[in-house]
């Protein structure tokens, strides 16, 4: 067993779960007063972050652990839970790299997480290039339509 505390909130104008139109919601990822604004001393001078969170209104019956049509499209083929980015995964994680906005004391704001207001936020790793695939990024056609109006 794993235990995880969060080590901050999601904040915004998302209240409901939705699939698309993310890239222009500004989130302020407040931190726990347990950490010190040092520890997001010069998160700044980053263009962009990966942030971990928590997906924590997914229900547990509703935890996929095999294959699924992406969004319940019948027209996209049954892939594996591993195989694409839904909500409804093992562990509830979510993970996305958004663009840094500004830093204030314990807050954080970012650009184009798609996490609704209230979400826990486990983790926060800054974007540097040399972590990124060398090489070029191949995916299927149905998770590039999937995309078409998420950000």
């Amino acid at each position: 067993m794993i235990t995880l505390a969060p080590i901050g909130t999601v904040i915004n104008t998302r209240q409901a779960i939705e699939d698309d139109h993310w890239g222009e919601v500004i989130s302020t990822i407040e931190i726990d007063p347990s950490f010190s604004e040092e520890a997001l001393f010069q998160i700044e001078s980053f263009s962009h972050v990966e942030i971990i969170f928590y997906f924590h209104l997914v229900e547990e019956h509703k935890i996929e652990t095999g294959a699924r049509h992406p969004r319940n499209n019948q027209e996209w083929p049954k892939v594996g839970i591993f195989a694409q980015r839904g909500k409804n995964r093992p562990n509830r994680l979510g993970s996305t790299i958004v663009k840094v906005v500004k830093r204030n004391g314990h807050q954080l704001f970012v650009q184009g997480l798609d996490a609704i207001d209230g979400t826990p936020v486990l983790d926060i790793k800054p974007v540097i290039k040399e972590f990124l695939p060398r090489e070029e990024v191949n995916q299927p056609e149905w998770a590039t339509e999937l995309m078409k109006n998420y950000w």
